[in-house]
């Protein structure tokens, strides 16, 4: 059996881990893997500041760096951020991947401009940080939300009614405004909305935790990880302080 390691990017409890487990149906799980969602033990909030960011960066990396060690065939990071993707990659031989960069990646095999249809504007230098790091902001038509507060926990339960018509009517516009031909969910949290959107939208709409879920069964398939050239490991490891460093 192929485990998969699951990073959620906040502290929550197993209710909160199951919402964010229900993203991948059984009918996604290819025979022979087994994804195991896990929450960091402490950390961020919603993600919607750089305080925030430094938080998730450091929580999924003490979170994954024993990953390969407890026997896992790769890493999967919960968040359209990356959070901590490069670090576990200069620590980590196992594949480790993030919803942003395959998603965005995705996105652009499917169309010739994108754009990242999100809850609130809070989240917009997440996916501003993962473009920039790979030069694809001119492949990104628009950042477009709908103002709404999320809940990382809930999930969208309970207000399908309303968020659900916000986020057609905004992804109408990222496609008839800003000339996006296909649209990316912003946060592996919106899944739930991802089938409404396909339906109503005339564009592909791209659910990034599934596309990176897919991507990393995809990669331990073909027996290929990460090039350690372009993430060398530390000369001088610090794993033990690493974990020693939970709160």
């Amino acid at each position: 059996m192929q485990r998969i390691k699951v990073i959620v990017p906040i502290a929550m409890d197993e209710a909160g881990v199951a919402n964010r487990a229900s993203q991948l149906p059984e009918r996604l799980v290819r025979p022979g893997f087994k994804p195991e969602f896990e929450a960091v033990r402490w950390g961020a909030a919603l993600g919607d500041s750089y305080h925030d960011t430094l938080l998730m960066d450091w929580t999924v990396f003490q979170a994954g760096i024993t990953a390969e060690a407890e026997g896992y065939a790769g890493v999967l990071i919960d968040t359209v951020s990356d959070s901590g993707l490069w670090p576990l990659r200069s620590v980590l031989s196992i594949p480790v991947v993030g919803p942003g960069e395959a998603s965005f990646a995705a996105a652009m095999m499917l169309g010739k401009r994108f754009s990242v249809l999100t809850m609130w504007p809070q989240w917009f230098a997440l996916y501003e940080k993962v473009l920039s790091q790979h030069g694809w902001e001119d492949r990104c038509a628009s950042l477009r939300s709908i103002d709404t507060r999320p809940d990382v926990t809930e999930l969208l339960e309970g207000k399908e009614e309303v968020v659900f018509a916000k986020l057609k009517a905004e992804g109408l516009r990222a496609i008839e405004e800003d000339g996006a031909d296909v649209i990316v969910l912003g946060s592996t949290t919106m899944h739930q909305s991802a089938a409404y959107l396909q339906s109503e939208l005339p564009v592909p709409v791209i659910n990034p935790g599934q596309v990176a879920y897919k991507t990393l069964e995809s990669l331990i398939e073909l027996g290929l990880s990460h090039s350690k050239k372009a993430f060398p490991p530390p000369e001088v490891p610090r794993h033990a302080e690493i974990r020693k460093g939970w709160y």
